[in-house]
């Protein structure tokens, strides 16, 4: 293989088995310039497997702005160079964007190196639609931040999928359970292509119960799938809705109306409230 000059290979390596790792991968790390590295510590094991003796650079989160001006001038200066993550595909959740961007508008090319990558292998076995979804990546670490991220994708209709720290699965189940509801469909895929690799599909309210009880399932590398929301609902559905509205707004106060009605209902809360406001107007 004939390695261009010049230019960076973004190559994706496996996420568990290293029986994933593409040939193509091995000849490309073997012959750059360089490698880019997330975790030099965490790569070399791999690299040495495969016998890659190329030099690595520690490529981070914490270095990336300052380091992705260097790595552009040795593009420059002729030089090809490899970025690889801590494992799957740079740049989903882990560094690489700033050196990609800067490597684009200094006109560098950028060449794919696809391979493994969690979120595309979870959302394959997950049996929840796949023809259109979003990634969330992680979420964030407070609660109340975390809420209002779940909220925005409350109505959203594509498949959502966010990974996850095994000392947050708990914490985020059960604000998934509380924006998205009990009944809401989700899968948790974990340590993918891996000796320990879990699939498991419930209802939210059942998801969490199945991982609080068992420590094994709240360790590794967490991919949450979540089923979307229901599609807009028919005319003929809002007559169905605005009789149970009605019931409920002469026993209780708009908010707690709305807030019954879409258990009952499981129509998108943002209509029914849209539909209690009227019907109280």
């Amino acid at each position: 293989m004939s390695i261009r000059k010049g230019s960076l290979y973004v190559v994706a390596t496996p996420i568990g088995n290293l029986g994933d790792m593409s040939s193509r991968a091995v000849e490309i790390l073997s012959e750059v310039d360089v490698i880019a590295a997330e975790d030099t510590r965490h790569s070399l094991p791999l690299l040495r497997h495969f016998g890659i003796t190329t030099p690595c650079i520690a490529y981070h989160e914490h270095n990336e702005r300052q380091l992705s001006p260097e790595l552009i001038e040795r593009l420059l200066g002729g030089e090809s160079i490899a970025l690889i993550s801590d494992a799957g595909t740079p740049l989903i959740s882990d560094p690489g964007y700033h050196l990609v961007t800067q490597a684009r508008q200094a006109e560098c090319r950028v060449i794919p190196i696809p391979g493994p990558n969690a979120l595309i292998s979870a959302l394959s076995v997950a049996g929840l639609p796949t023809h259109q979804f979003i990634f969330q990546g992680f979420l964030p670490a407070r609660s109340a931040q975390r809420k209002q991220c779940l909220d925005a994708l409350r109505d959203a209709t594509a498949t959502l999928v966010f990974y996850e720290s095994p000392h947050r699965i708990l914490a985020s189940l059960r604000d998934m359970i509380e924006i998205f509801g009990a009944d809401r469909q989700a899968v948790i895929a974990r340590e993918m292509t891996k000796i320990h690799e879990t699939i498991y599909d419930a209802a939210l309210a059942d998801l969490y119960q199945w991982v609080s009880g068992q420590k094994e399932q709240q360790k590794g590398e967490i991919v949450i799938i979540v089923h979307g929301a229901p599609e807009t609902a028919r005319d003929e559905d809002h007559v169905e809705y605005q009789h149970v509205l009605k019931i409920l707004l002469e026993e209780m106060p708009l908010k707690q109306a709305v807030s019954v009605a879409t258990r009952i209902t499981g129509a998108k809360r943002n209509l029914l409230y849209e539909l209690a406001v009227r019907y109280k107007a």
